[in-house]
């Protein structure tokens, strides 16, 4: 009989969620760079560079490489054989290390996680609870896989029950275009099949865990129907020419990991979730012996080259800016944006609707102003601001007429708009711009000053003005309506890297 100490348990997540925050796993930093150089597309590689750029400042500065620090979902084994030296629950014992972890001094990490979903959303400040998920099996260890998992790619998430005969590859070929770039491709696509709607559901996020490896396989060649399939997919969405952030290239997946369950005669249940860039997640055993051990990625294994501006790159004043000046801007255009913006997401947003039907004064002028979508991760030290990457645009378009009324010169984010959003941006003469999601420490680099100027309440969903110098964003919707997310795909769909150039 193994005894396992609840502190080791408690420390180990901890540390695991730490870990993770701010190192990318080894199998990442090489298939992210293999498909950076094998990149085609300018935009893409830009966009890919920015990542692997800010994966290596992340490591060395131990800051989170996202600003939205993530879900917590752990997969925990129980050997048969372990006697646990504890009075708390597994369930208690992992929100406790949660806790720990993102309430962390040195590194805090932002918490996300909101009770009352379906009423108040209040933020539970520590980012518990925890998605925990217990097996019982033979041995004497814990076996534990744990994952914090952004919510832009959580949310594009798919489920179906198909029918026995029909194409689970067509199904996925036809979701993956709807899914958008919200959840920040090149990543990895997780895929389950069979079982029950539940039980393809968590195949498929178990997927996730595992290691990137189809260039192996593609050298090696398949020996099993799943190894096929997941080489035929590989191939196919990465065809769609999607590619990283939605930018348009050859590299949209990393990897495509399936996992199956035998199902019902009459079914055939299917779901597919994605990791996105800052695709975080480790694997750990504990025997009795202590804590788990960590061991960082070597720092040889990111490209020599750092990310840079190109030397044509526009540097645009934000305080200056004029609709003559935007019309000259053009898609797939990279810009440096100095100046004072104002940041706004889901909740400050719903407030002010909130505040204009009932008459209220405004706490901010936004006339002529750029929105950031983004909640950053809280400063330490001599910081500005913590990690903030931008978030999911298209959560906001439902307000996007409304902050026009306000008078807003623009807005930034990441990946598409919806058809509502453009004719706005249009009916406006007006511009979206991205930033790169998976960037995030990055371009807090750039952010000079910080500081709320409304809706304290609301932490890191409230309105902050950021003076920035020089932050990189790409103009993705220009004043005519034209989207780099619907115009690029179309450029370099059915391309694809000659397989020689994998070996």
């Amino acid at each position: 009989m193994v005894h396992i100490r609840s502190q080791d348990f408690i420390q180990s997540i901890s540390n695991a969620l730490q870990y993770i925050s701010y190192y990318h796993s080894s199998d990442f930093i090489k298939a992210m760079t293999l498909a950076y150089r094998n990149e085609q597309s300018i935009p893409a590689k830009d966009a890919m560079l920015q990542i692997l750029t800010n994966s290596k400042m992340s490591a060395l500065g131990h800051r989170p490489m996202c600003q939205d620090t993530g879900m917590v979902v752990a997969f925990i084994e129980v050997g048969m054989q372990v006697q646990w030296d504890s009075n708390q629950s597994i369930e208690e014992m992992v929100n406790k290390g949660v806790s720990h972890a993102y309430l962390n001094r040195d590194n805090p990490l932002r918490a996300s996680m909101v009770s009352d979903p379906a009423g108040k959303r209040i933020n539970t400040k520590d980012n518990t609870p925890a998605i925990t998920h217990v097996k019982l099996v033979q041995g004497n260890k814990v076996s534990v896989s744990i994952a914090a998992k952004g919510g832009g790619s959580e949310n594009k998430a798919q489920f179906a029950i198909l029918n026995p005969s029909d194409s689970i590859v067509d199904w996925i070929l036809e979701k993956i275009p709807q899914m958008g770039a919200g959840w920040c491709p090149p990543g990895v696509l997780g895929v389950g099949i069979g079982g029950s709607a539940e039980k393809a559901m968590l195949l498929a996020k178990e997927a996730l865990m595992k290691p990137i490896d189809i260039q192996d396989l593609i050298n090696r060649g398949p020996n099993t129907r799943i190894e096929e399939l997941r080489i035929e997919l590989y191939n196919k969405i990465n065809a769609l020419g999607i590619g990283a952030q939605g930018y348009g290239g050859l590299t949209t997946v990393l990897d495509v990991k399936i996992q199956d369950y035998p199902s019902h005669a009459a079914s055939l249940p299917v779901a597919i979730i994605p990791n996105c860039a800052a695709t975080r997640h480790v694997h750990f055993e504990l025997d009795g012996k202590g804590e788990a051990d960590f061991v960082p990625p070597n720092l040889d294994l990111w490209p020599k080259e750092s990310w840079s501006p190109h030397t044509n790159v526009k540097h645009i004043d934000l305080q200056k800016i004029t609709k003559e000046d935007i019309k000259n801007w053009k898609v797939g255009e990279l810009l440096l944006l100095s100046g004072k913006l104002l940041t706004a997401r889901d909740a400050a947003h719903k407030k002010i609707a909130k505040l204009l039907d009932s008459s209220e004064k405004l706490p901010v002028n936004f006339t002529n102003r750029f929105i950031y979508y983004v909640g950053p991760v809280d400063p330490i030290l001599n910081e500005v601001t913590g990690p903030a990457g931008p978030t999911t645009a298209n959560r906001m378009d439902q307000f996007l007429a409304m902050m026009y009324d306000l008078g807003i010169m623009g807005t930034i984010g990441k990946a598409e708009r919806t058809e509502e959003a453009i004719n706005e941006i249009k009916k406006h003469n007006s511009v979206y711009l991205s930033a790169v999601g998976g960037a995030a420490y990055l371009v807090s680099k750039a952010i000079t000053s910080s500081k709320v100027v409304a809706f304290p309440e609301l932490g890191m969903e409230a309105i902050y003005e950021f003076e920035v110098e020089n932050m990189p964003v790409m103009v993705s919707v220009d004043e005519k309506g034209k989207s780099i997310f619907s115009e690029a795909p179309k450029q370099w769909k059915n391309k694809s890297i000659p397989i020689r150039e994998f070996s």
